[in-house]
């Protein structure tokens, strides 16, 4: 009897156990899947920023001042073009030349020491003075060795158009950029012959552009004849090479993003007498462009 009770308990139990017994809940397992990229958005690249130098004679000082206003401001430009002054200014400055150290050579500028008198040739003046001065400050470096890229632009005598020079001798390019017809010899460079580059391009903004810039600040000192009387046959013929140059640098200044216009009404054009009023024009109007310029690159940021 008492194995039988044992029994009868046990298979109640295991009775009870099998009717309560419930499935054990299903663990969730991770599924396999590809790995998710995750694509960081990429700044957009720095844009280029040139600065085009036009010509204007001894008004060129006044892009030292163009150039000390933007400095300040943080505004370095990548490329450097230039025009007859504007390339000799813009040579000096692709060298390293910061602008403190710009005004301080321009100030330091014998005059005399630039006028090579040409005897019966086809120009007063050599020009090799000047390319030589150029040289010495740029250490005898090519234009490809220069700190910025650089671009002298000149005019083909033969054919009537613009050469934009990227590569070879500094002050060479400058020479050629600088000779103004009746002024200086034309420059003989691979058996052709330049002459000054405002005939072509007064302000080379379009050189700037096909040196790869995305934002060009084009700066005019072309202004208004002088409107001096009884002038000489010097300064007659570069009033008439600036009254020429305001017509042809229109065409070209509608590609510039920004144009700076140093007010440039009484500075001479043959002589260096007036260099630190020209400065101080080209200062001022170089701060009157900042905020235009800075809103052009934050727009290309």
């Amino acid at each position: 009897m008492k194995h039988l009770l044992s029994l009868a308990s046990l298979l109640l139990l295991a009775a009870c156990t099998f009717g309560n017994t419930r499935p054990e809940p299903e663990v969730p397992r991770p599924v396999a899947s590809a790995p998710v990229a995750v694509v960081m958005p990429q700044p957009k690249p720095r844009p280029k920023v040139a600065i085009a130098l036009g010509g204007g004679a001894a008004r060129g000082f006044a892009h030292i001042g163009v150039i000390k206003a933007l400095e300040t401001q943080g505004i370095v430009p990548d490329i450097v073009v230039g025009t007859s002054a504007g390339s000799a200014v813009g040579a000096l400055y692709a060298a390293g030349n910061d602008a403190f150290a710009l005004q301080k050579l321009a100030f330091q500028m014998d005059e005399s020491a630039l006028t090579d008198w040409a005897i019966f040739e086809r120009g007063f003046l050599k020009g090799e003075a000047l390319e030589k001065f150029i040289n010495q400050q740029v250490a005898g470096r090519p234009i490809e060795g220069l700190k910025r890229k650089f671009a002298a632009v000149a005019t083909d005598l033969a054919e009537g158009q613009p050469a934009v020079f990227v590569t070879g001798n500094v002050g060479t390019a400058v020479r050629a950029s600088s000779a103004v017809p009746g002024v200086f010899s034309p420059v003989v460079i691979r058996s052709k012959e330049y002459v000054d580059g405002g005939l072509t391009s007064p302000v080379p903004v379009r050189a700037a552009r096909q040196l790869g810039a995305d934002i060009v600040i084009a700066v005019d000192i072309s202004g208004r004849p002088s409107g001096k009387r009884n002038q000489g046959s010097v300064d007659i013929l570069l009033d008439t090479i600036s009254i020429m140059g305001v017509s042809i640098g229109g065409f070209e200044l509608r590609d510039a993003d920004v144009v700076i216009r140093p007010d440039t009404s009484g500075l001479p054009l043959a002589n260096f007498q007036q260099r630190h009023e020209a400065i101080l024009r080209g200062e001022q109007a170089g701060f009157a462009a900042v905020a235009k310029i800075k809103e052009k690159i934050a727009a290309r940021m």
